[in-house]
């Protein structure tokens, strides 16, 4: 039987704890050894550097916003980095921080009530966002190295879940989803199980005045407009813009003009 969407509710926070931790030490592992001048592909206009930059940047970031459990939106993103002079040295900066954003983890109740720029107000928002900004920042990574990325199916799973529930609040640096618009489509992404049987479903609505991921019993009995299966892993590449609909790792049903639509405005 197939699962039908989760609506946010997320992994136990032990499991972010531990995934953030080994997602970033195979991050730095990826490019340690790389040309830090090396182009990624999935992120136009950066180099290894900018992205590893960018990941050790955002894990420090996040941890400031856990550690003062800031109750409205900050004004400014600028943290104390500790960066080092020479790119080369950034993967060893990035590696070196895994301990201290595990201390913060371990230090802040998940529970927590706290500004989020999502649909969880809680600390445990933060765990979770950090988890798949690293571990799709790690395929970005590998990938522009030539290497062949795996992810856990359950973590992506996690992440097409974590992914669709939060995207209508994206808004403050994605415009494009303010945009999207629909006349009561249904659109569903429905993962394969790793033996190949029924996975897990999301169905997302697209109204007039926006769009929203499908919950109520009713609407889940509603006919799909157009569908997108594969793989969890694949998904959530999907999902980040880093494949096509058109991949042959997916099955498409329904009318195409609705996942255009939809990837024309959801890019991050």
């Amino acid at each position: 039987m197939t699962a039908t969407h989760r609506a946010g509710h997320p992994l136990p926070y032990d499991t972010y704890r531990e995934a953030i931790a080994r997602e970033t030490l195979r991050f730095a592992d990826v490019v340690k050894d790389a040309d830090p001048s090396t182009g990624v592909p999935s992120c136009p206009d950066w180099t290894l550097t900018d992205l590893t930059q960018h990941v050790g940047a955002l894990q420090r970031w996040f941890c400031t916003l856990l550690t003062r459990l800031v109750q409205e939106p900050p004004r400014s993103r600028d943290v104390e980095l500790g960066l080092p002079e020479d790119a080369r040295d950034f993967p060893g900066w990035v590696a070196a921080g895994v301990s201290g954003v595990a201390a913060v983890l371990r230090d802040t109740d998940p529970e927590a009530p706290m500004w989020v720029w999502g649909e969880d107000p809680h600390a445990r928002f933060w765990a979770r966002r950090m988890l798949f900004e690293t571990l799709v920042h790690r395929v970005d990574a590998e990938r522009a190295v030539g290497l062949t990325s795996d992810i856990d199916p359950v973590l992506a799973a996690d992440g097409v879940d974590e992914f669709l529930v939060n995207l209508r609040h994206a808004g403050i640096f994605a415009p494009g989803v303010t945009k999207l618009r629909g006349d009561g489509e249904i659109l569903a992404f429905r993962s394969t199980g790793v033996d190949g049987g029924p996975g897990e479903e999301w169905r997302m609505r697209l109204d007039p005045d926006g769009f929203r991921p499908v919950g109520r019993e009713a609407e889940e009995s509603a006919p799909v407009t157009a569908e997108v299966r594969g793989q969890a892993a694949d998904l959530l590449l999907l999902l980040y813009g880093r494949r096509s609909y058109q991949d042959s790792a997916f099955e498409v049903s329904g009318q195409a003009a609705v996942l255009d639509n939809w990837f024309a405005h959801t890019a991050f």
